[in-house]
This record gives C-alpha cells, structure tokens and sequence, in this order.
C-alpha cells in the first residue's frame, strides 16, 4: 500500500495495487495481495480520492521500469522481476495523479530507497518520505501477513526484532564487524525456527553490503515462520 499527498487543501490518495509483480510463489504475498482493499480505510487516505486497483495484463505488457543497481540484492535476490513491477506501476502512478509527496514505509527499506532514487533519476517532482517502522508492543514489526502466523509461528517471529536490536546494541558497544553480527542473528532466528532468506548489513543510502560499519547502515533481514516470509531492518548510526 501507497499513501499520496496532495497540496494543503487537496486530498489524500490511497493506493492498492492488485496482481502487479511476479509472486515468485511467495503464498502470504498473494493473500495480502487478495485482501488489500479490506485495508484502504487504515491507510490514512481521506475518501476523496483513492485509486482503483490495477490489474496487468501479462504477456501484454512489454515497457518496464528498472532501477538496475539496487533493485539486485537483498529481496532481489529470491524475488529478481519483482521491484521492476514496484518501479513501473508506482510510475504509472506518479504520471497519472501527479502528487506532491509519496510515503513509503521503511520496512521495505529497499523498495524505499529504489522509489528514491527512480524518481531522482526520472526527475519527478515528488518528495519521497520513508515513514519509520510501526511495532506491535512486543516489537515484531506490523504487517498484514501477521494474520497468517499461528500463535505459535508469531512468538518465534519474534527472534527477527530481538535479533535486529541486539545487533543494534552490540554495534554501539563497538562491535562492528559485520560478519559476527550477522552470524549472531542468523543462529537466533534459526534456532527459534526461522528458515533465512537473507541477513545483509548495508550501506544505507546506495545499500552495498558492508564488512565493517563505519557509517551509517541498516541491517535488512527477510526470513520465513512457516509459509509467511516476513522482512524487517534496523538502521543503525554509530
């Protein structure tokens, strides 16, 4: 889901986008996908404009938009078409209503970044807001594939925040070899019964994977409870 905001005095859009990238068989994605209009009232929007949802057209489709660096690691790596879908039908988008800022939520840290710097690169007008991750009180991050966990599944989901905020804390003690905090993570979410995807310590603006943090850097993890993938990060300044 996409917020737009229009001028003072204008209207809010909210938007859904209906069957738009390749899955890749990733089941929970498909349900999110399928019940997203049961969500257009808690995205924020104000009811005078909201956007139907689009629906491609397959084989039929041939013009694409890529950003080709960033769009390769991290969620690109299990997922490789789909943010050229995310940058395609988020520029039909743009093109169409024309807003004055979009708000991207950094819990697709990626996909953010990859909004960012298309719209640089194509020279929108735009202004790009990545909104911060919202918790539950426990501190898994907010998604609508949580409804997918089981009781279960959702207390070792928990390992992924836990792990993310002990690296965060190591890092600020002076642990900043990436690789051991990485490793640490990994066999958290692992022992708790996570299946990995990927754990990545990157740059956070051009996200290049980092052996050492000396700037600032987000640690990005996708992992799966289950049949649900989640993903989740943490920014991390030292």
């Amino acid at each position: 889901m996409l917020k737009l905001k229009s001028v003072p005095g204008g209207v809010d859009v909210v938007f859904c986008p209906k069957n738009l990238y390749d899955y890749n068989n990733d089941s929970d994605e498909k349900q999110k996908n399928k019940n997203g209009n049961e969500n257009l009232g808690a995205g924020g929007g104000d009811g005078n404009g909201v956007v139907s949802c689009v629906e491609e057209k397959g084989s039929g489709h041939e013009t694409w938009v890529r950003v080709e660096r960033l769009e390769k690691g991290l969620c690109g790596k299990s997922r490789p078409v789909f943010f050229r879908g995310v940058a395609t039908i988020v520029t039909k988008l743009f093109h169409i209503v024309e807003p004055d800022v979009a708000v991207f939520g950094k819990k697709d840290y990626q996909q953010w970044r990859i909004i960012q710097r298309m719209v640089r690169d194509l020279d929108f007008a735009i202004e790009i807001v990545g909104s911060e991750i919202t918790r539950d009180s426990d501190g898994l991050a907010l998604s609508s594939r949580n409804v997918h966990l089981s009781p279960e599944e959702r207390q070792k989901a928990l390992s992924i925040s836990r792990s993310l905020s002990k690296a965060k804390a190591a890092a600020k003690e002076g642990q900043v070899k990436c690789r051991e905090l990485k490793d640490s993570a990994i066999l958290t979410i692992t022992q708790a019964g996570g299946r990995i995807d990927y754990a990545e310590i990157v740059d956070q603006e051009n996200l290049k994977s980092v052996e050492e943090i000396k700037g600032p850097v987000v640690f990005c993890f996708a992992a799966w409870f289950g049949k649900v993938r989640l993903i989740d990060n943490m920014e991390i300044d030292i």
